[in-house]
């Protein structure tokens, strides 16, 4: 699995003939749940049925994190979807609050302990993505961030997840 955090790394370009779709909110508590309904719709019409639960778990914890931890009045959400994978998209207007998972205790090994305040949702967007990372814009303004992940069902053949 490739994860991607540094913040030089933009959101993936949309491959050749993918579809974009997008959805502002406001950032309020219902966001969570808005943003996982509609990504759920847009999967469950598209080839990507098997990745459904997968983008549900990633997209609420990104948009809970932009929620929470940032005053964002709005929440934007881009979903690219083509034939070999789907990339989800958050972006808020916070550019210095950077998403990390939780500590690393060896390498490829994440723990994620009872006795830490954040970063453990994040612990499931890393095992979950085939990549995931933050892109900060602005130059040395810094204006919004959107945090991103993509999820692919070769990965979920290879992690033993697929279900024809």
């Amino acid at each position: 699995m490739t994860t991607v955090t540094a913040t030089a790394t933009p959101v993936p370009p949309p491959p050749q003939g993918a579809e974009t779709y997008r959805l502002a909110l406001p950032s309020t508590a219902t966001a969570p749940r808005i943003a996982r309904d509609f990504v759920t719709s847009l999967l469950g019409l598209s080839r990507h049925r098997n990745l459904v639960d997968d983008a549900r778990l990633c997209v609420t914890e990104v948009v809970t994190n932009a929620h929470r931890h940032t005053r964002t009045p709005l929440i934007r959400v881009r979903v690219t979807v083509n034939r070999k994978q789907v990339t989800v998209s958050v972006a808020d207007d916070k550019p210095w609050a950077l998403p990390t998972p939780a500590a690393r205790t060896a390498p490829g090994a994440v723990r994620a302990g009872a006795e830490q305040d954040s970063g453990r949702g994040l612990v499931l967007v890393e095992n979950l993505a085939l990549a995931w990372g933050s892109t900060v814009y602005g130059g040395s303004s810094p204006s919004h961030k959107t945090v991103w992940f993509t999820l692919s069902e070769a990965r979920n053949e290879v992690a033993g997840r697929w279900n024809p």
